[in-house]
């Protein structure tokens, strides 16, 4: 992980950074693959009373320069935390609590083991150390259900975005999907493969027993895309002190499907009064 004098610069400005509310603690809400920093748009309002609230889009997204974006750079999490460490150095921010959903909680916990003066908790959302089936552990894909979703992104990108919205949203509330389906297909095809593969065949098991900031880690009680026991077994694994807070709802959004639930989840882990 790089230090601050190696990193590149205008990283805020190139990663669309804003900033809401003007709380003393900054409060950071990172997306995961196929959103950017509008799929936080419920979430905001209520945490902006409390926090100085963070926001910015990762490396693929379409609001972001498509020079920013090298898929041989971005094959693993490495150059995404290392875009996250330059970002908070930039802005000169330490002890933030970071909200990390789905790839970005495994970016926020990879950051938190090279610099955890950064982080005074990371919460977890829908988060997942492995997607791929492996001995003695259910990630809730087998490698051939992963092929099919490549293979269906690569020959028909919008077709696939229509079924993944619905299947990934995992409620019938058709604004969240219609929000999610706008989002996947505003973004180039190659970029979303790409950013799958990483994604989906990534493991990054290794890290968690490595982290030594306290964690919260919060899961639908049923996602297609990470099943609950995901959330134990990162619970059994991290290196410090964590909880596990498991939604009443159903889907991979619940910022988007579920927000009431997750806003008060969120307040009861955040000592928010």
């Amino acid at each position: 992980m790089g230090t601050m004098c190696e990193c590149r610069g205008g990283i805020v400005e190139a990663l669309k950074a804003n900033f809401y509310g003007n709380g003393t603690q900054t409060l950071v809400l990172a997306h995961g693959f196929g959103t950017d920093q509008t799929v936080r748009h419920y979430l905001i309002p209520y945490l902006a009373c409390y926090f100085k609230v963070l926001v910015f889009d990762l490396a693929f997204s379409p609001n972001v320069s498509s020079q920013v974006y090298d898929p041989s750079k971005y094959a693993t999490f490495d150059a995404y935390a290392q875009d996250f460490v330059c970002l908070l150095d930039q802005l000169n921010l330490k002890k933030t609590v970071y909200v990390g959903h789905s790839m970005s909680a495994m970016i926020g916990c990879l950051a938190a083991t090279k610099r955890p003066e950064l982080f005074e908790h990371l919460i977890l959302l829908s988060g997942s150390p492995r997607y791929l089936n492996a001995k003695g552990y259910e990630g809730g894909f087998t490698r051939s259900e992963l092929n099919t979703i490549f293979k269906a992104m690569s020959q028909n990108f919008s077709s696939w975005a229509h079924s993944f919205s619905r299947i990934a949203v995992g409620v019938h509330n058709s604004a969240a999907i219609a929000g999610f389906e706008y989002s996947l297909r505003r973004r180039k095809p190659k970029i979303a493969l790409s950013v799958a593969r990483t994604v989906f065949l990534s493991d990054m098991r290794w890290v968690l027993p490595r982290i030594t900031v306290p964690c919260t880690i919060i899961q639908s009680r049923k996602d297609y895309i990470v099943p609950k026991s995901v959330a134990f077994y990162i619970k059994r694994h991290l290196g410090f002190h964590s909880t596990v807070k498991i939604l009443k709802t159903q889907g991979h959004f619940p910022q988007l499907a579920a927000y009431h639930l997750l806003v008060k989840v969120l307040k009861g882990s955040l000592f928010v009064e």
